[in-house]
Order: structure tokens, then C-alpha cells, then sequence
């Protein structure tokens, strides 16, 4: 209808018509412009809730780390473990990480413990890699155990007299972990019946050597003499035969005919072979005949040959 004053536009006096306040809240003001940390899509926003979400960590109340008693050694590797707890090793707590798919050995390893009373714990694997130094090969198992403790050296030799005719190893100078841990485990495959090591100049048995020997530590005894020179000549006293291995040895392996007889085989460093003193002390030195393209044997693959020539001796004699 013409002149009707709710239509938009001039009026007759030629004046604009308003809306009726319907553009009210445009004309209203937006308020103080939000913090720069307020704003989600701002740096700063980001940088608050990083700040916050810290906060909330430290807050939060932590979880006590997990310490193997002090003192105890840390067996490693569900071989090892396994065999250290089936030969009753003096253990103090079995380590079990979390979420770890158990095989058979995992499971008797768990159910020794438990019936030997040995606390089980299960962490979480971070909380066994820090516990082990990082250890990565540690597959998901750890044992906790005393300090080994060597046997006495004629200890040892009365050992192997119940259990048949002696086969023993000494090494001197054997400095190498490795070679120990070969040593013992072939001892162990080939009937020997322990090892003597020096109180100086010698690996010694270590968590590593339950692991590389593959639990035959628990089975191997291993005596220790403050003098190893001492230690030959009071097993010579008692009738056990001393062959020395050296690739300067006199004697072939293979024409090795005292393999019945009580024997203590002695190893020399692959550096410096057998020292003087102890060189002297042997009965016989022999040498084990290799390609001429290979300069030399090391102590565990030497020792090893050695103690297979002897048990298939042994064999054929039975």
C-alpha cells in the first residue's frame, strides 16, 4: 500500500524508515580482543597446553622404579634363567615383563620360582631394559642372584673323583669372557667335570657367562686358586696327569694315548699361549694340528677340540 510506514524506504518527507531495531546488534561493540593463549588457533594456545599437560605429568604421583636387591647379579635370557633356577641357584627375585608371550621355558621358569618361594614380579619392559643396563637380549626374563661362589680347587677335584674318572680345565691367562663362557659350555657337552680358573689375570663368572653358555654354568662347577702353579702340582700329588695345549706343543693331539687316566687340561692366552711356570708344571704339552693358513687356535675353540678328543677316547675305551 502506498505510504505505508512499514515498508523500507523514504518516507513522503523524504526521511529513511527505520528497521525496527533488527540491526541493533550489529551496531553493539565485540568486547577486548582474547589473550593470545585463549586463541586456538595462536602459537601461544599451543604452548599453554603443552604447559598444562606437564604439569598434569609431574603431579601425577610416581611410580616407585623397581631395584634388584644390592649386591645380586642379574641372570639374563630364558635359557639361562631357566637352568640357573633347575640347578637351584641361590636366587632372590624372578623379573617378568609385562605383556611378554610366555613359552615353555618362561613357564617353568615361573612355576620353579614359585614353588621355591622366589618372589616373581612382573614390570613393564622399560622398567627391565633400565633394570638389566639396557640389556636388550634379556627376552622379557631376568633372574636376580648371589654373587657366584667358586669352588675350592681340591673341592673340585673331590667332586670329580665321586663322579667318575676327572676331566678338569684350567686356563691361565684366559682373559676373554667369550672364551670362558665356550670353555665352560663345552665342558659341559663333552663329560668334563669343572674348570679352574686363576685368581688373577682371569675372566671370571660373570651374569654374561650364564647367558653365552647357555645355562651350563649351573651345571659346570668352577673353582678358583689364588695360585694356580700351586693349585697344578697338589692335583698332580693326587694322580691327576697335566697336559698343557700349545701350538708348540711336542705331541699331537691325536697320539694322546692318557685319555683313561685322570686328566687336567690347561689353556693357554692365544697372545701368549701358556706362561713359563706353568709350562713347567705340565706332564706333557701338546699341539693341536691345523691348516698352515691359520696362524692359531683362540682358548675356546683349542680347549673344545681338545676335551671332544679325549670323550671320543673315552668312548671308544668303554
Amino acid at each position: 500500500m502506498a505510504g505505508d510506514a512499514r515498508r523500507p524506504g523514504p518516507n513522503r518527507k523524504g526521511t529513511k524508515v527505520g528497521t525496527g531495531g533488527h540491526g541493533r546488534k550489529s551496531l553493539e561493540g565485540k568486547g577486548p580482543t582474547p589473550k593470545a593463549e585463549d586463541r586456538v588457533y595462536h602459537a601461544a594456545h599451543k604452548r599453554k597446553q603443552a604447559a598444562e599437560r606437564r604439569e598434569a605429568r609431574e603431579s601425577r604421583p610416581s611410580t616407585p622404579r623397581v631395584r634388584k636387591p644390592a649386591g645380586d647379579e642379574l641372570v639374563t635370557g630364558r635359557n639361562a634363567v631357566l637352568e640357573a633356577l633347575r640347578a637351584r641357584v641361590p636366587a632372590t627375585t624372578l623379573y617378568v615383563a609385562a605383556r611378554t608371550e610366555l613359552d615353555e621355558r618362561m613357564r617353568e621358569a615361573i612355576s620353579i620360582a614359585t614353588r621355591r618361594e622366589v618372589p616373581v614380579l612382573e614390570v613393564m619392559r622399560p622398567e627391565l631394559d633400565r633394570l638389566t643396563g639396557g640389556d636388550l637380549l634379556h627376552q622379557g626374563i631376568a633372574l636376580a642372584v648371589r654373587p657366584y661362589e667358586y669352588a675350592h680347587p681340591l673341592d673340585l677335584l673331590d667332586r670329580a673323583e665321586r663322579l667318575g674318572t676327572p676331566l678338569l680345565v684350567a686356563l691361565d691367562g684366559v682373559t676373554h669372557p667369550r672364551n670362558l663362557d665356550a670353555i665352560i659350555r663345552s665342558v659341559a657337552a663333552f663329560g668334563g667335570h669343572g674348570v679352574l680358573l686363576p685368581q688373577r689375570r682371569s675372566a671370571g663368572v660373570t651374569p654374561a657367562a650364564w647367558r653365552s653358555s647357555a645355562g651350563a654354568v649351573a651345571r659346570v662347577p668352577v673353582a678358583m686358586a689364588s695360585n694356580l702353579t700351586q693349585a697344578i702340582t697338589a692335583y698332580k700329588q693326587r694322580g691327576v696327569f697335566v697336559v698343557g695345549l700349545d701350538g708348540d706343543g711336542d705331541t699331537p693331539l691325536p697320539a694322546l694315548t692318557l685319555a683313561n687316566r685322570q686328566l687336567l687340561i690347561v689353556a693357554g692366552s692365544e697372545g701368549n699361549g701358556l706362561s713359563r711356570i706353568v709350562r713347567e708344571r705340565c706332564d706333557l704339552v701338546v699341539s693341536i694340528p691345523i691348516s698352515r693358513s691359520t696362524e692359531s687356535l683362540n682358548a675356546g675353540i683349542a680347549t673344545s677340540v681338545a676335551l671332544y678328543q679325549v670323550s671320543t677316547m673315552r668312548a671308544a675305551a668303554d
